[in-house]
């Protein structure tokens, strides 16, 4: 089952070569309401601490919850590189705030804003009224893996990684109704995402290019 159609439209990365996205293009623009996506629970359902929260070390960071029956999980993070390793958590937490903001069916949630920036933010914005519009949420488990980071400079960095959506599903809020479709090559995307680092030190994402049904995700 796949979960994200397109998080954000295709965007020309600087660091294009190193990243091959040459092999990567960038999906259609497909709204979430596809049901060729994931699902997640009601708003209205307690919450549980999503498993890749904001990082310990930075207290005045916003907290990112999910509901208890969907979850992100992350592979990886600790590369022996603290440089690396922030990057890689400032990413997952980019990741963690766009499906927190379909969970609590608002654009306008403070991490949203606080881990992603310029064409990003846009673009996940859009995405995420998507799912309000339809009244769409999901559940299950996404899992992301193959977490690779490419530093460019003190304030630049570019992460590649894959996800795996065959477990997570698109609900319906008002219906309840959850879509399982069998999973198919379309449940993996292969992501590379342009991050910089802000005043505050927060890596927030700038820019993100999916290729759904690659083949260097799929199993």
């Amino acid at each position: 089952m796949n979960r994200r159609p397109t998080l954000l439209a295709a965007l020309a990365l600087t660091a294009a070569a190193a990243l091959t996205l040459s092999a990567c293009g960038s999906d259609d623009d497909t709204p979430a309401k596809d049901k060729d996506t994931i699902a997640g629970a009601d708003t209205g359902d307690k919450k549980s601490p999503s498993p890749s929260e904001t990082p310990s070390d930075s207290g005045s960071r916003p907290k990112i919850a999910f509901p208890a029956d969907a979850k992100n999980v992350f592979e990886g993070g600790e590369t022996g590189d603290p440089t690396k390793d922030a990057v890689l958590a400032d990413s997952a937490s980019g990741v963690n705030s766009v499906d927190e903001a379909i969970f609590e069916g608002n654009t306008d949630t403070e991490a949203l804003g606080f881990y992603n920036a310029d064409k990003a933010l846009s673009s996940a914005i859009t995405y995420v009224q998507r799912y309000i519009d339809a009244n769409d949420t999901w559940i299950g488990e996404t899992r992301y893996f193959d977490r690779e980071v490419t530093l460019k400079g003190a304030r630049k960095a570019y992460v590649t990684y894959c996800s795996d959506e065959s477990k997570s599903y698109i609900k319906n809020k008002k219906t309840g109704k959850v879509d399982k479709s069998p999973a198919t090559s379309n449940s993996y995307v292969l992501y590379n995402a342009a991050l910089t680092k802000n005043a505050e030190g927060v890596w927030q994402t700038t820019d993100v290019v999916s290729k759904r049904g690659a083949k260097e995700c799929q199993p």
